[in-house]
């Protein structure tokens, strides 16, 4: 049980740097907390763990936090701060990818010992590093679109955790949709494709339950921006 405990310690701290940051620099923080999750969540991704009987990989966490970031955002300050988080994320993730590319391309020097480990991280194909992109616009964009909508249909404070499990949940299944179907098209039978899937459905949808108080924290909060 390791690996769990750890898991759900790491899922708490990515949650309450996240909250930390709002406090300290309000919306704007939550702007470069989008980015530098979206970058993380991708380096992180390569590393797989054992959680609850299953194989999954690292970055669902603080990928989570990006929903929780642009769920704030709309919450406090309405859609279009939202949409405009989700598409700096988008760019962080499209100007890593393409910057990473071009160093890989470097001949290293013979002393070097960073090469094979940046190739490691970095060195992903064309098909999973478009399954990547397109599924965190898609997903984020329709998170945005789908919390604005709930608000409206659930808009006192008592519903906040409908708006925020609501949106986060569903967007997080069109998101694994999206990857899944994209990063790993006809490389598995499609019944492994189909567990990989619903595995990795299935550790989002925990964290998107655990973001819950953090989104009521966060709104309690005074802030001036």
């Amino acid at each position: 049980m390791f690996n769990e405990l750890l898991w759900i310690i790491f899922a708490l701290v990515n949650f309450s740097l996240l909250l930390i940051i709002y406090r300290l620099f309000g919306k704007y923080g939550l702007f470069v907390w989008i980015g530098m999750a979206t970058v993380v969540a991708n380096i992180q991704v390569v590393k797989t763990v054992e959680l609850f009987g299953l194989t999954a990989t690292l970055g669902n966490i603080i990928y989570g936090t990006a929903f929780l970031a642009t769920d704030i955002l709309n919450e406090r300050y309405g859609k279009s701060s939202a949409k405009k988080a989700v598409w700096l994320g988008f760019s962080a993730l499209v100007t890593m990818t393409i910057m990473m590319q071009f160093a890989l391309r470097f001949l290293p020097a013979e002393s070097d010992i960073a090469q094979s480990a940046i190739e490691t991280l970095f060195g992903i194909v064309p098909q999973i590093a478009l399954g990547s992109m397109l599924a965190y616009i898609v997903s984020q964009y329709f998170d945005v679109w789908l919390y604005a909508f709930l608000k409206k249909v659930f808009p006192n404070d008592n519903q906040l955790w409908i708006r925020n499990n609501g949106s986060t949940m569903i967007s997080q299944l069109l998101d694994t949709a999206v990857f899944c179907g994209i990063a790993f098209y006809g490389l598995y039978p499609f019944g492994v494709w189909l567990e990989i899937f619903w595995t990795t459905y299935f550790i989002k949808f925990i964290v998107s339950a655990l973001d819950t108080p953090f989104l009521y924290a966060a709104k309690s909060f005074n802030i001036k921006e």
